[in-house]
């Protein structure tokens, strides 16, 4: 262990801002930790499992999900890291983007395309029921989102450029504005006359919200008092929102509740991204500091190599220890109503074994982050219509 740490330290290029890259461990850790901690199981009668959530019973976990929805950290990273890839780029612009959508689309198409094969040899070859196989292939399909909106954002990048050149941090305003605008049309007082696809504006304006203030941040255009002016104004935003308007405390979808905050985003999310952007930019330094020591660098590097894999595989994992536990019955924490303290106690102890898989899926996962240089065009396709056949059931379109 030793060795890899002083091997990875070794060929750390001394320019490497470490800060950025322990922003992005943290906020993609955040997310298994998340799905993990707040998603559980209940077992049907004929041996199904279906999704079942414990805030549906305990709603004073609702701050947990603050601490977890880091995807504004995410964004902003990601706006950053962005910038500086794109300032360093050889070919064109069309080259710039095809190469990072690419890097994006291969981890995703390679995990529905084995689920895709896996689908039929659980349900003929292991007898798994088909409800069992549709709660699992929503689970594996719900990150993906998420990359869908990555990549719609990345291939803005070079707008968001502009606009940051041209008005810093204040490029991201308008974004704040249009979700603002969405969420008093669906939630204000003419909400019943308001068509239900309106929410749906808000998915874009949203998530790239963050990202342009990674984009300002990497152009120079944010400093320490614009930093404090996110952290403050976004921190009193959110608690007004709670509050005085009455938004769901939870930063996650709520079984039973009418309204969600993520799904698509309102203007909480992008009120904690906003403090969670100004904490990250103020802490920089330090975090900076802090990841100098070669122990605590090396985990962040691991974690940075395998950020799609984490991504697309987390669920995989949780599934691959739930799916077999539900042949025996209920499973405290595992494959059980999660209505009690006792399963919250119960699934912190099963999380060391979701990471144990994950880490062993990973070390075969991690292939399809890697170009896929010796695969031909014939296998690519069959990949391709896979992965397609994949998302149609998941969707629940077949």
């Amino acid at each position: 262990m030793n060795a890899l740490v002083e091997r990875i330290e070794a060929r750390t290029p001394v320019h490497r801002d470490r800060a950025i890259d322990g922003l992005r461990a943290l906020a993609l850790l955040a997310v298994p930790t998340g799905h993990w901690l707040l998603g559980g199981f209940t077992l049907s009668s004929d041996g199904a499992l279906h999704n079942a959530s414990p805030l549906g019973t305990f709603g004073g976990l609702a701050p947990v999900s603050w601490i977890l929805q880091m995807l504004g950290i995410f964004f902003l990273v990601g706006g950053y890291a962005s910038v500086l890839s794109y300032r360093k780029r050889k070919g064109s612009t069309g080259d710039w983007l095809k190469g990072r959508l690419a890097r994006l689309g291969r981890p995703v198409l390679g995990v529905t395309a084995v689920w895709a094969l896996l689908l039929p040899l659980l349900h003929y070859g292991f007898g798994v029921p088909g409800d069992t196989l549709r709660t699992a292939s929503t689970l594996v399909i719900q990150p993906l989102w998420f990359v869908g909106v990555y990549t719609v954002v990345t291939a803005l990048t070079p707008l968001c450029v502009r606009a940051a050149r041209r008005a810093g941090v204040w490029a991201a305003a308008p974004l704040l504005v249009s979700v603002a605008v969405v969420d008093f049309l669906r939630y204000g007082p003419y909400a019943d006359a308001v068509p239900s696809w309106l929410s749906l504006l808000n998915i874009l304006p949203g998530w790239l919200f963050a990202y342009q203030l990674g984009v300002s941040w990497g152009e120079g255009r944010v400093t320490r008092r614009h930093a404090w002016g996110l952290l403050l104004g976004g921190a009193a935003l959110f608690a007004a929102l709670l509050l005085a308007f009455g938004y769901p405390a939870s930063m996650v979808g709520v079984p039973g509740e009418a309204r969600t905050n993520s799904h698509p985003p309102s203007l909480l999310v992008l009120a904690l991204a906003a403090a969670q952007s100004g904490a990250a930019i103020l802490l920089r330094d330090r975090l900076g500091k802090f990841l100098r020591r070669p122990a605590l660098w090396a985990p962040v590097v691991v974690v940075n190599l395998s950020a799609m894999t984490i991504l697309c595989w987390h669920q995989t994992a949780m599934l691959a220890a739930a799916i077999p536990a539900s042949y025996v019955g209920e499973v405290p924490g595992l494959v059980v109503a999660p209505d009690s303290v006792g399963w919250i106690l119960a699934r912190l102890a099963w999380m060391p074994l979701f990471a144990g898989l994950l880490v062993l899926i990973g070390r075969y996962a991690r292939g399809f982050e890697s170009p896929w240089t010796g695969t031909g065009r014939t296998r690519r396709t069959a990949a391709g219509l896979l992965a397609a056949g994949f998302a149609v059931f998941a969707l629940g379109l077949a």
